[in-house]
């Protein structure tokens, strides 16, 4: 492995670069389309409410390489081109956000209601007491399943290679079949998936323990 490492290393970490940027990309991304649609399914306009439910329900239940495969091959040929770095982040957004949004959305279901009848009871409009009342409280509570989540989007990234996306693991397929050395490659693709998913699940710990969740 570390011969592998040591023969390959400006390719791995061009790999790994690639792979962080990816996952930064789609993290931000997720938590922004994954708290609108929680939003909308807590929507008190039904239509709203139904639009976010069929969103989530309907990529939920879509493979993520389904997701991918789409943005690489159908967005390309019918409505514009894309390179495979693009298709692969775009469609692991997409899928990731599905989940942040069903997470969220319990957050926001687990503050009690008095919450927001209290918040409402002082004048606040909805929007208001939404911001300002009950999605802290709901933030804190879903810390935990969204670590989990951000930390399966950085594994799932490996998805790009399936779409020539020059992430960690299309560099590593380059390399074992042009080494011939499987094993050690892909064990030091693994190493170099621990360290980037590692710090975030200690990250994720420590806040944890610094808002007292449960």
């Amino acid at each position: 492995m570390f011969t592998i490492l040591a023969n390959n290393w400006s390719t791995l970490l061009s790999g790994l670069g690639y792979t962080l940027m990816a996952s930064l990309i789609a993290l931000v991304g997720s938590l922004v389309i994954g708290t609108l649609f929680a939003l909308m399914e807590i929507s008190t306009y039904r239509w709203v409410a139904i639009i976010g439910r069929i969103y989530v329900e309907v990529v939920r239940n879509i493979p993520l390489l389904v997701i991918t495969m789409a943005f690489y091959v159908i967005v390309p040929t019918y409505v514009v081109q894309i390179d495979g770095f693009t298709a692969g982040t775009i469609g692991l957004t997409i899928y990731t956000s599905a989940f942040i949004a069903e997470t969220v959305r319990a957050g926001i279901e687990s503050v009690a209601v008095g919450q927001m009848e209290g918040a409402r009871s002082v004048g606040m409009t909805y929007t208001q007491a939404m911001v300002n009342i009950v999605f802290p409280q709901a933030i804190k509570i879903v810390i935990p399943p969204l670590g989990n989540q951000f930390i399966n989007l950085v594994k799932n990234s490996s998805i790009l290679a399936f779409v020539a996306g020059f992430d960690l693991m299309y560099q590593g397929k380059i390399i074992a079949n042009t080494t011939f050395n499987t094993f050690d490659t892909y064990l030091a693709v693994g190493l170099l998936y621990l360290i980037l998913t590692m710090p975030l699940s200690y990250y994720m710990r420590h806040l944890e323990k610094k808002w007292n969740v449960a």
